[in-house]
């Protein structure tokens, strides 16, 4: 019982961890874009922020997917689709931000890439989770 509190406080904290990080990183490579510096993540330091998002990200999928973390069976399905909504959203805005008002664009484009980093791991491991299940039977 005292395990299951343990594995289930550290999936929370991962996941507030991870969004804590992603959202502050968005708002830095917001910065970064709409000022014209080198962008946040094709830099050597935006490659290590990008890694740890995603092994964040991996944490809290794996604990997701033994059933220790914060998202349970039945939030599966909608995690998934808010993940990959996530992700298709950094997609359309990653070059968007040139088209829309100078940081509106920026900060769309920043902080949907630094939360798909976080989200796509555990949206992965959860989406094999469910190919799984559904095969199984």
């Amino acid at each position: 019982m005292e395990k299951e509190d343990m594995m289930l406080k550290i999936g929370r904290r991962a996941f507030l961890i991870g969004i804590l990080i992603a959202l502050i990183v968005g708002l830095y490579q917001a910065y970064t874009i709409a000022s014209a510096e080198a962008i946040l993540f094709t830099t050597d330091a935006g490659g290590w922020v990008a890694w740890l998002l995603a092994i964040i990200g991996a944490i809290v999928g794996i604990l997701a997917f033994f059933g220790k973390g914060t998202i349970t069976k039945k939030e599966i399905p909608t995690f998934l689709l808010a993940g990959i909504s996530l992700v298709v959203m950094a997609g359309v805005f990653e070059r968007s931000y040139t088209f829309l008002e100078p940081f509106i664009g920026a900060l769309l484009s920043g902080i949907s890439m630094s939360l798909s980093y976080f989200v796509a791991p555990a949206v992965g491991i959860l989406a094999i989770k469910v190919i799984y299940d559904i095969g199984k039977d």
